[in-house]
């Protein structure tokens, strides 16, 4: 029998699509071996090539031989007081990202990393302190939504799954990526999420955003805010400096909505720097006229930054401006005891039970 195309370097299954599956197999295999191959990785959720029952013993040992399933590995699980999870998982270049668990009552959600690290050097944000280190693969992205959904008996057909590209990272700066992760994620031969149930967040990256609106399959849309004027801002997102906050508001403006869709934005309040009762009614300002709800963070504190956590009655004044104008709602934090909570994700090794 023919060799498989991965055989020289062990090639990871996970990020494939189903044609790039025919390709692997070679013209030798018929097509529905593939199809069977993605249902395995994508829906049944295998971790171990042998166990894809539905191939015969020669065709999986050749895939043991060539391929791996490109799964991370879990190196370090942290749990919190309020049932977060937060995972370390060790990539095949020994690199390690963090995914997220949230469960919640009638729904779950992961929040999955984009890159390694993050090149856009928020202030307020423990993962701006890494820096870039390197994008993920498609398969990368995809895999972290496999190994949790996986480790805790999760489906999309049977719980309601959300996934949010939240965790480290700026997706938009590893678009194509993200993309052919998110059609794996939306194929309904595999995990069949609906896009309405994936979400990224961009610190506004303006040309990325145009791309993104143009592709056919794409996730939903979160613009990290967090300040009411183009100075403001630039102190706290020096992204800014490049892609101007007035920029940024017609590229929201010009955005494509789908029929059912809003664009989310993002706003985490620091302790007398955005969060005056001035702050919230210029965002009302900023956000007039768009199809739009806002979210609001409470900084999430955590060593190295040079912010504190406004007072609860300080983000209660602000939500209620705002929401007189649109939809406003407060996020509330989870996992801030193992730092997996927004902003939080640096890696941090703090004398934690692992399990």
């Amino acid at each position: 029998m023919q060799a498989l195309k991965g055989q020289n370097d062990t090639s990871p299954l996970i990020g494939m699509e189903l044609s790039d599956l025919r390709d692997a197999l070679g013209p030798e295999q018929p097509s529905f071996r593939a199809r069977q191959v993605f249902d395995a990785l994508y829906r049944q959720q295998v971790a171990d090539l042998s166990q894809i029952s539905t191939l015969p013993q020669v065709l999986r040992q050749q895939l043991l031989t060539s391929f791996q399933t490109g799964l991370p590995v879990i190196e370090k699980l942290y749990r919190s007081i309020d049932g977060t999870q937060r995972y370390l998982l060790r990539l095949a270049d020994n690199r390690t990202v963090e995914s997220v668990l949230m469960p919640e009552e009638g729904r779950d959600t992961i929040c999955i990393s984009s890159q390694v690290g993050c090149p856009v050097d928020c202030k307020f944000c423990l993962t701006a302190l890494m820096g870039l280190e390197r994008n993920l693969t498609a398969g990368e992205i995809v895999g972290q939504v496999l190994m949790v959904a996986r480790e805790n008996a999760l489906k999309a057909a049977e719980n309601r799954l959300n996934v949010v590209m939240m965790g480290m990272g700026e997706p938009l700066l590893n678009l194509e990526n993200v993309l052919k992760a998110t059609r794996l994620l939306t194929e309904k031969a595999g995990m069949a999420l609906s896009p309405r149930r994936i979400t990224i967040s961009t610190a506004g990256i303006v040309p990325k955003m145009q791309e993104l609106g143009r592709a056919p399959v794409r996730p939903k849309l979160a613009v990290s805010l967090n300040a009411s004027t183009e100075e403001q801002r630039r102190e706290l997102m020096p992204i800014t400096r490049k892609f101007h906050l007035k920029e940024l508001m017609a590229a929201c403006r010009e955005y494509p909505l789908r029929p059912w869709e809003k664009l989310t934005f993002e706003y985490v309040l620091l302790k007398d720097v955005n969060d005056s009762e001035a702050d919230a009614r210029r965002v009302v300002k900023l956000l007039a006229h768009l199809n739009a709800k806002v979210n609001l963070i409470a900084l999430n504190p955590g060593p190295g930054i040079p912010f504190g956590s406004p007072s609860p009655e300080r983000v209660h004044a602000f939500q209620e401006i705002v929401r007189r104008a649109m939809p406003c709602f407060l996020r509330r934090p989870r996992g801030r005891d193992i730092f997996a909570a927004c902003g939080q994700l640096k890696r941090v090794n703090q004398d934690l039970v692992s399990l």
